[in-house]
């Protein structure tokens, strides 16, 4: 049984006691569903750095590593949130978030995805790609959370909770951008060159990537330059993660391209 496997069983009794403490509201579901999500990212990071090791090479590059990467990403950030924000967490958030890295890690651990460990071909070797796919997945990581305020934004009645969505929904958004800008456009570019002998070339992936950027960037225009507010600045945050997974996953497997083994 691998790492990712046992990370797996412990992150659905995270999920599981967090379903239980939605129901009963009892402080020690929370307490074991923390401790559940931060030992199943111990295990997904143990897990990325033995294949690092392995293949002697930062394990970043097939589909396999990415979700391993983008679900214990996904899990510190909203670990973090619950530290952070303590009896203020909201837990709606907090289950929504996790089941997006289960669902990733389902993903994983399914028998779908190839768990071999394969030395890199060489255009991926490169610390370029590194910079590119890790900066660009904790973006991404981000904007999952941000996709879950939004949605509970769109649900929500008591105008004190909106207003609360609304803020975390911006905030996420306004860390994840810079760092997903960073990793998907500018190292993207840097890694291309290196290893196609171009910065651009409208690649689908590359392609879809910059349709993402500029979906986060309307949002951000909107919300912090025209100070819009309500459902179009949130709609518009759900379609950006969607499009994130569109890249990520209907790229790799509807469009051919150079982006195509990862």
């Amino acid at each position: 049984m691998t790492f990712s496997t046992i990370a797996f069983f412990i992150l659905l009794g995270s999920m599981i006691a967090q379903i239980v403490n939605l129901l009963i509201e009892r402080k020690i579901f929370i307490f074991i569903s923390m401790v559940f999500m931060a030992l199943s990212a111990i295990l997904l990071l143990i897990d990325f750095v033995t294949r690092s090791i392995t293949m002697n090479f930062v394990s970043l590059t097939n589909l396999y590593e990415s979700l391993i990467f983008y679900s214990a990403v996904t899990l510190i950030i909203v670990f973090v949130y619950t530290l952070l924000a303590g009896k203020k967490a909201l837990q709606p958030i907090i289950f929504g978030t996790t089941m997006i890295a289960f669902a990733l890690l389902s993903l994983a651990s399914s028998p779908i995805v190839p768990k071999e460990i394969n030395p890199p071909i060489p255009a991926l070797q490169s610390y370029w790609l590194v910079l590119h796919v890790s900066f660009a997945f904790i973006g991404e990581a981000f904007f999952a959370l941000s996709f879950v305020t939004s949605i509970f934004y769109l649900l929500a009645r008591d105008e004190v909770k909106k207003k609360e969505f609304e803020k975390l929904t911006i905030k996420s958004i306004s860390i994840g951008y810079p760092i997903f800008t960073a990793g998907a456009i500018l190292f993207g570019a840097i890694w291309a060159y290196y290893a196609w002998g171009r910065f651009w070339g409208w690649d689908p992936k590359e392609t879809w990537a910059l349709i993402t950027w500029f979906t986060y960037t309307l949002f951000l225009h909107l919300r912090l330059i025209k100070k819009a507010q309500g459902k179009v600045a949130m709609i518009i945050s759900i379609i950006g993660f969607l499009f994130t997974l569109f890249t990520f996953f209907g790229v790799n497997y509807l469009l051919s391209g150079l982006h195509s083994y990862t």
